[in-house]
């Protein structure tokens, strides 16, 4: 039966750990695909930048990597957000599929909260990332310890270190366009760590 990989988050906005941990999965857990799907609303309703700016900024962020499809359904589903009934949706659309649910080690400490967290992992059990930091190791890599609360702040500055550090945490085209959109230029750095969705 092929594999689904599901990578879930709010992408605000996408930045280089998120691509490596698409291409790690791609590379290790034997997906058909892997579909990155960015929250339509936060789940614990912190603020996010638009959906569209958001899907936008995957789509050029992921757009090297084959295999990988943005998916928008998440905005077709009831609010809020949850990864179970994304999950029944993705079953739904696409029978004959196994689901992997992607992660970042990071998580783990949280995933109890999520809501009806065991039929979660029934349904597409987590294929787990380690992160740089994380007090939940696990075997294989780590990627690094980048969050989208930082490269959000560093849009917020004008100076030149600022733009010099956001050229090496988010992907080139996904940068461009938010800069020439105007995104995050006031931002207030509102928490949302990358890899969540509960």
């Amino acid at each position: 039966m092929p594999t689904l990989g599901v990578f879930g988050g709010s992408f605000d906005p996408p930045h280089v750990a998120h691509v490596m941990a698409a291409a790690y999965a791609l590379s290790m857990g034997a997906f058909e695909r892997l579909l990155v799907v960015p929250v339509y609303e936060h789940a614990f309703d912190k603020r996010l930048e638009s959906f569209e700016h958001r899907v936008k900024m995957c789509e050029l962020a992921f757009g090297d990597l084959k295999q990988i499809e943005v998916s928008r359904l998440e905005s077709e589903l009831a609010r809020p957000s949850r990864t179970l009934n994304l999950l029944e949706a993705l079953g739904r659309r696409y029978p004959g599929h196994a689901l992997r649910l992607v992660i970042g080690a990071d998580l783990l400490g949280e995933v109890q909260r999520w809501h009806r967290f065991e039929e979660v992992s029934r349904l597409a059990p987590l294929f787990v990332i380690g992160r740089s930091g994380s007090s939940q190791p696990v075997p294989g890599v780590e990627l690094p310890a980048v969050s989208s609360t930082h490269v959000r702040a560093l849009f917020a500055r004008p100076d030149a270190a600022a733009r010099a550090e956001l050229e090496l945490l988010v992907p080139r085209r996904a940068l461009e366009y938010a800069r020439a959109e105007g995104l995050y230029a006031h931002s207030s750095s509102p928490d949302g760590s990358p890899l969540k969705g509960p």
